[in-house]
């Protein structure tokens, strides 16, 4: 790792690390049909089926490994983000709930959307950019006042109160252990919800490359000079810095999420290529776009109130044990699911 700083800098091993993570992740993602929001549809209408399976797949692989890597001391989360500064039990309740409501009426969350983009569908363009510019207000642009009153009705403090590891008080052996059953009971459902062997090991893939993510960022800060923040999977932040360096900045600062969005399109696309599924995709009668863009709007506002999106806090946040990720996508399940309930009940809502 000190070889490549030395050839590449920080930024540019940050940056190609990035590009590498999220090529494994567009690439399994894209050929499992990784999604919270179906899964959560499939719960709605109770069946438990190969959807909802896959996301566990994914979840408790991401869990496995990344608790492993805490076991065997090559990995520590004590002063990352999700841990290490206070939280917000608030924003992690209300916004879980606007995301999760989100994702439903937008048909995907933020990777989903992503991932579908780079796969020809306009829709899910159209709607990640919206997504993309509403998120980008609610951090420091006109809707961060609301933002921040809302984050602050209920906050935690960093360090042991947020930590799930520290407040339940098991040995890290113990959290792996625990995960990795989980991980063989998710793969025995998938099998009975007859999901094929290549699409759990590529929703298993995804969990890889959420642990990946921490794994790379922090053997580069433990080798670095300067100071490298420790991250994994998100996608609300790094899609906001990506458009904002393009359309604002005329040199670009290379980080881990900049070579992530980039990474993860290449990855998707390729596969939905390879397997010939890559088509153009627009709006139509049965897709009206304005239950698409209310979506968005309630995903990139909901994103920065949680601290994440559905991978961001679900899968990296949830992984490392963090507990506002864990109530935040308690509440995104709570919020689709509901949701999706919903708009059953009401034909005009229906047409998608």
């Amino acid at each position: 790792m000190e070889k490549l700083i030395d050839l590449l800098g920080d930024t540019g091993t940050l940056a190609l690390s990035g590009v590498l993570v999220g090529i494994l992740f567009g690439a399994t993602a894209q050929k499992s049909h990784f999604c919270l929001r179906a899964s959560t549809v499939e719960v709605a209408e109770g069946e438990f089926g190969p959807r909802l399976a896959v996301w566990l797949v994914a979840f408790t692989s991401a869990l496995t490994l990344v608790q492993g890597f805490v076991w065997l001391e090559w990995l520590d989360l004590s002063d990352t983000r999700a841990i290490a500064s206070t939280g917000s039990l608030s924003g992690a309740l209300i916004g879980g709930l606007m995301f999760g409501v989100g994702m439903v009426l937008a048909r995907g969350c933020a990777s989903r959307l992503l991932v579908l983009a780079s796969c020809g569908n306009l829709r899910a363009l159209v709607t990640g950019l919206v997504l993309t510019l509403v998120a980008q207000a609610a951090y420091t642009g006109v809707l961060s006042p609301v933002r921040e009153v809302i984050s602050g009705l209920w906050t935690v403090s960093g360090g042991s109160g947020r930590d799930l590891s520290a407040i339940l008080g098991l040995s890290p052996l113990a959290y792996t252990v625990l995960a990795a059953l989980g991980w063989v009971l998710a793969l025995m459902f998938a099998s009975h919800r007859d999901v094929s062997a290549i699409n759990s090991a590529s929703a298993a893939g995804v969990g890889v490359a959420v642990a990946l993510g921490w794994l790379m960022t922090f053997a580069i800060a433990q080798s670095s000079f300067e100071v490298v923040p420790v991250s994994s999977v998100t996608f609300t932040g790094p899609a906001t810095d990506t458009l904002m360096a393009l359309v604002a900045e005329r040199n670009v600062a290379l980080s881990f999420g900049l070579g992530l969005v980039p990474g993860v399109a290449i990855g998707a696309a390729t596969s939905a290529l390879l397997l010939r599924e890559w088509k153009i995709e627009r709006f139509g009668q049965d897709t009206p776009m304005e239950r698409y863009l209310v979506g968005a709007v309630m995903m990139g506002f909901g994103a920065m109130l949680a601290g994440g999106c559905a991978v961001g806090a679900g899968l990296s946040g949830g992984a490392a044990l963090s507990l506002t990720a864990w109530l935040a996508v308690f509440s995104m399940w709570v919020g689709a699911v509901s949701a999706h309930r919903l708009i059953v009940r009401i034909p005009a809502l229906q047409r998608s």
